[in-house]
């Protein structure tokens, strides 16, 4: 397959005409200079990570786990020739459940396996050359400053395909606001509603408000309507992932009730039914739950939550098996 088979006919990503006028690449150094006491996410850990290691064990390299086309995420992001995933070692979060544990929380594994933004530039390329529809950035929060110079790199030796920013939701609104018309596609994740359940699940304060201001950002700079290419490959817009939790952990009705209220009910939704015990899962304290898959009422109770808030005609549901349904 030729080089940009996968690019949307008619479209440029707005990184393009940042780039034309020397904004991106100011962006990447602002980015950067906020690495000397790093703010990427709201940890705040103020470290200087030009000389050591945050929460997130992550220098000023990114640490890349894979990369290459992927035609496991919903349809609109994959579309007919797979999503280029850039997996980013290494999180923010700390989840018990999590599925990708073995690249998110086991930083001694990637010890020195750092790539330089050229290799990553060149990685991105690589995925337009191969057909991919666009380029997703899975995990990116606590690299942001290494990607946006690797797009920088990358875009001035051709590169347009859409960004996706594929993230848990733990994200700074003083970062984000630095991605305007970088990223062309936002798909947080909206993990809980109370934040009980994040600290006790996923080690983390704060999070419901933290995730819901950086979500707000998100819907601030492409708002609720999708542009769609004629294949049906999503171009620009914003996908909330919503995980349902065994138990009602996640607290998907309140999540839902706030996009709709807060935001706007076209805001587009994947309802997602996957959640399997994984990791620790099973020996997190007072959750026994968590040892088991949802059952029929649990889902059943997300679906009609979701059919009283969300109105998008795009919104993606997981079927009780798994499959898409």
């Amino acid at each position: 397959m030729g080089r940009g088979a996968g690019k949307p006919p008619g479209f440029e990503p707005g990184y393009r005409s940042l780039l034309a006028t020397g904004e991106l690449q100011r962006r990447a150094a602002r980015l950067e200079a906020m690495l000397e006491r790093c703010e990427l996410c709201p940890r705040r850990c103020q470290v200087d990570r030009r000389r050591e290691l945050g929460c997130c064990f992550t220098g000023v390299e990114p640490i890349v786990a894979s990369w290459g086309p992927h035609t496991g995420e919903e349809a609109p992001i994959s579309g007919s020739n797979g999503s280029g995933t850039i997996f980013l070692a290494n999180c923010n979060l700390r989840c018990a459940f999590c599925q990708n544990a073995d690249i998110s929380q086991r930083p001694a594994d990637h010890i020195g396996h750092t790539s330089g933004a050229a290799d990553l530039a060149a990685a991105m390329l690589q995925l337009e050359a191969e057909g991919c529809h666009n380029l997703n950035w899975v995990s990116p929060t606590h690299q942001v400053p290494a990607l946006v110079r690797a797009l920088a790199l990358a875009a001035a030796n051709g590169l347009s395909l859409p960004i996706v920013y594929n993230t848990n939701g733990y994200d700074s609104v003083a970062v984000l606001e630095q991605l305007d018309g970088v990223v062309d596609i936002y798909m947080p994740d909206l993990k809980y509603s109370d934040e009980l359940a994040a600290q006790e699940l996923s080690g983390i304060a704060g999070y419901p408000a933290a995730a819901r201001s950086a979500i707000a950002e998100m819907f601030r700079q492409v708002g609720d309507s999708w542009d769609l290419a004629p294949d049906g490959a999503l171009r620009r817009g914003l996908l909330v992932r919503v995980l349902i939790l065994p138990g009602g952990l996640a607290g998907v009705a309140e999540t839902l009730r706030w996009l709709s209220e807060g935001l706007s009910p076209l805001v587009t939704v994947s309802l997602m039914s996957q959640y399997r015990p994984c990791h620790r899962a099973g020996r997190v304290a007072g959750h026994p739950e968590l040892r088991r898959t949802i059952n029929r009422d649990e889902h059943l109770g997300a679906r009609l939550a979701l059919e009283r808030f969300n109105k998008s005609p795009h919104t993606l549901v997981q079927g009780f098996s798994g499959l898409q349904a």
